[in-house]
């Protein structure tokens, strides 16, 4: 069963010009490379700097890819922030844009109790004329969804699916095993790592940020898991680790985006930029990440 939102997601970079406006021809170049290879891109996720996006900047994110994007391909917008309402105005702005699909994480500056995100979400669903997915990301938020709440938003007629970036497999395979067969929601693994875990237990997506960089790779391990070829789709998943250990081992969150924007800059797709409080490797650390690349490079032709 092919679920209207499936396949693979890619958590794109924002592109920023040298002022931190939205490299425009960077992203129709991103959206293009995506197309080519048969993966959707999540637009002002955790890869793409979501949080220190301006209100302006994003609307024309989302609108230039929507404009850019191939038949068949899906636009994702993440709603990331603190403020409902302006989450709401976000979210309706992106859908009236193009957007396929709204994708939230919770607000992040108070701990919410279980009820709190259920009504949050609900609220989101409610207001919100597009689909809405919920995104589980506990190293941003600091807490988890739920499975229990998950469920209860399931059904839901507005709530289509969960991105979880959790890195707990007792919770993914349960996820999987609960909602594989439900046509209406969709379970995203956001645990690049358990990519191929994940499709061969029945996973209807996977959202990989270091698509960014190699979405060649990740289109053909995606074939490989539509065809049941588990092999292949086993070794994709092999070297794909490899290439995600170049610009994150070792590194925050904010230094591994700044890093997969380093390999990019060097495949001539966008810019180093990086939008504050975030900033771009130093010079030793850009050479290291570029050597560790090349070397990559080398020993996979």
């Amino acid at each position: 069963m092919q679920k209207r939102f499936s396949g693979v997601v890619v958590p794109m970079i924002t592109p920023l010009n040298t002022d931190f406006s939205v490299d425009i021809e960077a992203v129709e170049r991103i959206i293009y490379l995506f197309a080519l290879n048969g993966v959707h891109p999540l637009l002002l996720g955790t890869t793409g700097e979501s949080s220190s996006i301006s209100e302006s900047e994003s609307y024309k994110l989302v609108e230039t890819a929507v404009k850019a994007k191939g038949r068949n391909q899906c636009i994702y917008a993440g709603l990331v922030g603190n403020q409902v309402g302006e989450l709401v105005k976000r979210g309706n702005k992106y859908i009236e844009l193009g957007a396929d699909c709204v994708v939230a994480t919770l607000p992040s500056y108070y701990t919410l109790t279980p009820l709190q995100m259920e009504i949050f979400y609900t609220h989101l669903a409610e207001n919100i004329t597009g689909p809405v997915m919920l995104y589980n990301i506990k190293a941003t938020t600091q807490m988890t969804i739920p499975l229990e709440v998950v469920e209860r938003l399931s059904n839901h007629p507005n709530i289509r699916g969960l991105k979880d970036s959790e890195r707990d497999f007792d919770r993914m395979k349960n996820c999987i095993e609960s909602y594989k067969n439900n046509p209406d929601f969709s379970y995203f693994c956001g645990w690049g790592a358990q990519c191929f875990g994940s499709l061969q237990l029945g996973a209807d997506g996977i959202v990989p940020s270091t698509g960014n960089i190699v979405p060649e790779m990740y289109g053909k391990l995606m074939d490989a898991a539509l065809t049941k070829n588990w092999n292949e789709c086993a070794n994709w998943q092999v070297i794909t680790d490899k290439v995600a250990t170049i610009y994150q081992k070792d590194k925050t969150l904010g230094q591994s985006l700044a890093a997969l924007k380093v390999m990019m800059h060097s495949k001539g797709i966008c810019n180093k930029t990086m939008m504050p409080p975030l900033t771009e490797l130093t010079e030793v650390e850009t050479e290291t990440v570029l050597n560790n690349f090349i070397i990559f490079q080398d020993t996979s032709i």
